[in-house]
């Protein structure tokens, strides 16, 4: 993913007094949305907790879901506000990247503008959903309806006054281009809206291909491209009210088993704040440092293992590649070959259960957590060996600059007795979940309490407590920005889905050449487009519950399609140009993206073979459900 900071050119500038007192204004909005923010998350982990010692004991907490639930909706809404606040909502920046500064500045005010847009059209349309919400009644609380669904115009509110404050730092230019544009395309759509009604279905294209890509292109945030695309449909082609909209971004957001986001996020902090991660790339890389392409391996089996705690590509990375690349490049190997190893590494282990995007898969399709969880590990420890096979090959000239001795087995010793408390997290989340001793919601939080328990008594002075607020608000900004995504593609998903093009889909791909074997190919080029383009979790939302049925018609598991379209996807999210997680790769390694260009093709190229293998081979994905 990738999140442009604001770069305004000097038209920008503003006096020193107005920039003082909007400065001033952002730290009170800020403060204002973060704490409450961060708090949710803290809240979400202790009830969740609560549920699991309370039925443990025998006496279960009836209300804690419900309440739970109630709150999530809150923390996704503020959440997403401190994103826009923060400037990390996942959206492309490859194509304005390249244009000159000046440019550059004036995208970034479109991008803000445009989401200040879509608030301003919505936020009616959240008051009346609230509202309506009023003549619901929570079963176990009893609580109106109205508590829980005010978030989402207080998170719209909120949002408009952060989007306020950014676009008053713009030059009078800038806001008044950006006006024009937004205007004429509304202009356009109006006038044009008799003509694209008469083309039926072929208006889709002009707003989930034309419209939506030039957001995305513009560098608009992907979830709100989704969502202005949506809208603007609806109200172009069709009398349906915009509540629809709010609504299905209430549904798509609210799903209990997304609450597994942020607290597995909040994990997999912990996780590198407690120094976990850094034991365990410690212990392997005694074990294995001092063979030829040792340090790859090291990454490879580390990356697999913080896959199994964080469940977010991105923390994975953070948490693997500042650690290994220094002794890596003493070693000889070059910056390009590591961020190539580093981005195809999270490619490979998609699919290491907890991650996010099997959580969403399960959510959205209705296949199980647990048989998903089970299911993840075999793929990835295949594409693992793949990509050994391959960094074996490259290791050759890089690393014959040092040699390193074996380390004797008193440091394997020591190493492995001080990551064994480490190592035993992603077993301990594997066998709750599986087990059934809590569900894939439940299990992090008892990751969390392991984890600071480890933090706090075992691998002491990793952890501050003064850092604990400002993990609880990243926690927040990033659960909020992946959150937002998912309710957005909701609603893209029920608009596609109400205008036929589900049915037209489903007809198209049932009548692929090849039966099963042309279905499953089909699959695998177009969620890696998809991967490429989108980004994981909005594609997985938009076309899963589309395709999942096309697959069972072709005699598919379920399973097996998830893990092709997973690493497929996984494919496509890594791949540059436009892989948006390859970018997160170059930012957390510190290095150039250009310097990955044509090294990362061949790691590329062995994850392709081998998904093909896993694709065609359905045993290694249902073999041990």
């Amino acid at each position: 993913m990738s999140a442009a900071a604001d770069m305004p050119g000097r038209a920008d500038a503003l006096p020193a007094p107005h920039s003082d007192w909007l400065s001033l204004a952002d730290r009170v909005l800020r403060a204002a949305v973060e704490g409450p923010a961060a708090l949710l998350v803290a809240a979400e982990v202790a009830i969740l907790f609560a549920g699991i010692v309370a039925r443990a004991l025998g006496h279960p907490i009836i209300w804690s879901d419900e309440l739970a639930s109630i709150l999530f909706l809150w923390l996704a809404m503020l959440g997403s506000v401190v994103a826009i606040q923060r400037g990390e909502h996942m959206r492309l920046t490859f194509v304005v990247g390249k244009l000159p500064p000046r440019a550059q500045a004036w995208c970034e005010a479109l991008a803000v503008g445009t989401v200040f847009v879509f608030l301003v059209l919505l936020l009616r349309a959240a008051s009346d959903y609230t509202e309506d919400q009023s003549f619901v009644e929570t079963p176990a609380l009893g609580w109106p309806g109205t508590v829980r669904a005010l978030a989402v115009p207080v998170g719209f509110v909120a949002a408009l006054l952060g989007c306020s404050l950014r676009l008053a730092r713009r030059g009078i230019a800038d806001l008044l281009g950006v006006g024009l544009v937004l205007a004429g395309l509304a202009g356009l759509l109006a006038l044009g809206a008799p003509l694209l009604t008469d083309l039926g279905n072929w208006a889709l294209v002009v707003f989930f291909i034309g419209l939506l890509g030039l957001g995305i292109l513009a560098g608009v945030p992907i979830a709100f491209s989704f969502a202005l695309a949506t809208s603007a449909y609806l109200l172009t082609v069709t009398s349906t009210p915009l509540t629809i909209v709010v609504g299905r971004m209430d549904e798509g957001m609210s799903g209990l088993i997304l609450l597994a986001i942020p607290l597995f996020v909040l994990l997999g902090q912990l996780v590198e704040a407690t120094g976990m991660a850094r034991v365990m790339v410690a212990f392997l890389a005694s074990l294995l440092g001092h063979v030829r392409a040792g340090m790859s391996y090291v990454l490879l089996g580390a990356m697999l293992l913080v896959s199994g705690i964080s469940g977010s590509k991105t923390a994975d990375m953070a948490a693997v590649a500042p650690v290994l690349f220094p002794e890596m490049r003493r070693r000889g190997m070059k910056d390009g070959e590591l961020l190539s190893l580093l981005a195809a590494s999270g490619a490979m282990s998609e699919t290491i259960p907890p991650s996010i995007v099997l959580i969403a898969i399960a959510s959205v399709t209705g296949v199980s957590i647990a048989a998903l969880f089970t299911a993840g590990i075999l793929p990835a420890l295949v594409l693992a060996l793949v990509l050994a096979a391959v960094a074996r090959y490259r290791a050759g000239r890089e690393e014959d600059a040092v040699r390193v001795a074996r380390a004797p087995a008193s440091v394997v010793g020591r190493t492995l007795l001080a990551a064994l408390p480490a190592l035993l997290l992603p077993f301990l989340i594997r066998t709750a979940v599986v087990e059934g001793i809590a569900t894939a919601t439940e299990v992090s939080t008892i990751g969390i309490a392991y984890s600071l328990v480890l933090g706090l008594l075992v691998y002491r002075g990793g952890l501050c407590w003064r850092a604990v607020l400002p993990m609880l608000a990243r926690t927040a900004s990033l659960s909020g920005a992946i959150l937002f995504i998912v309710g957005a593609a909701s609603a893209m998903a029920w608009a596609l889905t109400q205008s036929g093009f589900s049915h037209d889909l489903a007809r198209a791909m049932a009548a692929v050449p090849g039966g099963q074997v042309g279905f499953l190919l089909i699959s695998v080029v177009a969620f890696m487009v998809l991967g490429s383009l989108l980004e994981g979790i909005p594609a997985i939302v938009l076309f899963g519950p589309l395709l999942f049925p096309i697959a069972h018609q072709f005699g598919i598991h379920e399973v097996h399609y998830a893990m092709v379209v997973i690493l497929a996807m996984g494919l496509g999210l890594f791949a540059p140009p436009f892989g948006l997680c390859y970018y997160a790769a170059c930012i957390i390694g510190q290095v150039s993206p250009e310097s990955g260009m044509r090294r990362i093709w061949i790691y590329l190229g062995a994850l392709f073979l081998g998904l093909l293998v896993l694709t065609f081979v359905p045993w290694f994905s249902t073999g041990f459900l």
